[in-house]
């Protein structure tokens, strides 16, 4: 945060470290000891003893008991003792989380119960402008620069009464493309969003239809065992061919995704967009009765013979479901080596279609018996 700076990307960044603010129960001012109190420290300094929010200085950078001294320099902001810290080794970094707990006290918990929803794409598709248009607010920036993003950034919403905690990323490209620069280290973060999210919203542009490249990005989310739905954003200025996108990613992707279209500009389709996040949430989390996962094997192989090699036929005895979050279910068989690939998949459709699984990444453990 510059508060000299007065380019639109400046003052964006302003606007959302004071909204930050507004919203925090504790702040902590970096600054770095080894420069010593600079212009911007004290601007800043200046700024949080204006605000109601309990503050703590942490004075970065001193790596050794030699440096501590340091540190003494900034009590001259006016917000009490700085606590010397080296984020580089972990030197002091308990003393500061002991004073925050303090302050923290009487905040409140959040609710850990959210659901997850994170937002992934490639660069400039509109994520953060889609998260924005369903806070309501400019909660996120904003800019037609590419890569704006560097972090996931969480932000907990209301939906229907249902805790949701949507997350917004940093734009994904392939790891190739940017090894050896900070996106490198935004990508990181995606991907770690998408793997702690319980469903990926994956966003493309409508004008560009879905590319080989938001294929890649949701068979991302896949191999992170998280759940997704696909959603061509733009749509009120792109329309299109919506039947023609669908069947392109229900032959591509292994989930079966569902795609909608939606305008983080108008906020068309973006209440289902989330209504049907939440629920395909819910169905990776649910659990399938044993007896009804057996009926089903029955019917499955009524309705297609298992294949058969060198005179032996795969036969499959019991199914069970052992994990939610994503499913993973056992089946029981009588020998691994007559499984096709073919039959697999048909498998692993048909339990889709039948208990609304689309979308949803799905284990599926086939078992034979010892001869």
């Amino acid at each position: 945060m510059d508060l000299a700076e007065e380019s639109d990307l400046a003052r964006a960044v302003q606007a959302q470290a004071r909204g930050a603010l507004a919203e925090a129960d504790v702040a902590v001012l970096v600054v770095d000891a080894r420069a010593g109190v600079r212009p911007g420290d004290t601007e800043l300094a200046a700024e949080l003893r204006g605000s109601e929010v309990p503050v703590l200085v942490a004075a970065n950078k001193v790596d050794g008991a030699a440096q501590e001294a340091l540190a003494a320099e900034f009590w001259s902001l006016g917000l009490g003792e700085p606590v010397p810290v080296s984020a580089a080794h972990g030197r002091g970094t308990g003393e500061l989380l002991d004073r925050v707990a303090e302050r923290l006290s009487d905040a409140e918990a959040p609710d850990e119960q959210a659901t997850r929803l994170a937002v992934i794409g490639r660069p400039n598709v509109g994520k953060s402008s889609l998260v924005n248009k369903l806070l309501g607010e400019e909660r996120v920036i904003v800019s037609e620069l590419a890569g704006t993003t560097r972090d996931a950034i969480d932000t907990r919403i209301e939906f229907e009464g249902r805790p949701v905690a949507l997350v917004d990323t940093a734009g994904l490209r392939r790891r190739t493309k940017v090894a050896g620069t900070v996106d490198y280290y935004a990508q990181l973060r995606s991907e770690r969003a998408a793997e702690r999210a319980a469903v990926a919203i994956v966003l493309c542009d409508a004008t560009e239809g879905v590319t080989s490249e938001d294929l890649r990005i949701a068979e991302l989310a896949m191999q992170k065992k998280c759940a997704t739905v696909v959603a061509l954003n733009k749509w009120d200025i792109a329309g299109g061919d919506l039947e023609d996108a669908k069947a392109r990613v229900s032959k591509k992707l292994r989930q079966r995704p569902r795609v909608m279209a939606v305008s983080a500009t108008n906020g068309r389709g973006l209440v289902k967009l989330v209504a049907e996040a939440l629920d395909v949430a819910d169905r990776s989390a649910s659990r399938i009765p044993t007896t009804e996962l057996n009926r089903f094997l029955s019917d499955l192989q009524a309705t297609r013979e298992p294949p058969a090699k060198r005179g032996r036929r795969l036969k499959l005895y019991y199914m069970t479901q052992f994990e939610e979050s994503p499913p993973r279910f056992a089946v029981q068989i009588n020998d691994r080596s007559l499984v096709t690939r073919d039959y697999a998949y048909f498998l692993e459709n048909r339990l889709r279609e039948r208990y609304g699984l689309s979308g949803v990444p799905l284990v599926i453990d086939l078992k034979g018996r010892r001869q």
